[in-house]
């Protein structure tokens, strides 16, 4: 159908995740090699317009609110060029929440620095 897959969607999520918390001084390695672990809970997307293959996207994420062990991320999913055509058109939304769990999988509070997000 030369369009993006749905599943897709949700690495790109990781990666805006990613790369907001590296914007604020912590990788995500780093905070598995403390202990440290952030897991799905849920996820909610809704689909507006179609990503096609080779359209180039941004991911907007934003760090709606937190908990004592959980975080709530917002994103847009933009289109921002096709085929050479400049865009900036929100193709999806999304939301997901994230609960901090250390080795053990139990629940844990948030780091400080996430904390505070």
């Amino acid at each position: 159908m030369g369009v993006v897959h749905h599943s897709s969607y949700l690495p790109w999520m990781e990666m805006g995740r990613t790369e907001l918390l590296r914007e604020v001084g912590q990788s995500y390695a780093e905070l598995e090699a403390g202990g440290v672990f952030l897991v799905i809970t849920k996820v909610e997307v809704k689909y507006r317009r179609p990503m096609k293959y080779d359209d180039l996207v941004e991911i907007r994420t934003t760090v709606e609110k937190t908990s004592k062990v959980k975080l709530h991320h917002s994103y847009e999913i933009v289109l921002v060029d096709r085929g050479g055509e400049a865009s900036d058109q929100v193709c999806a939304v999304a939301t997901t929440e994230l609960a901090c769990v250390g080795e053990d999988g139990r629940p844990r509070a948030l780091p400080a620095l996430l904390a505070g997000s």
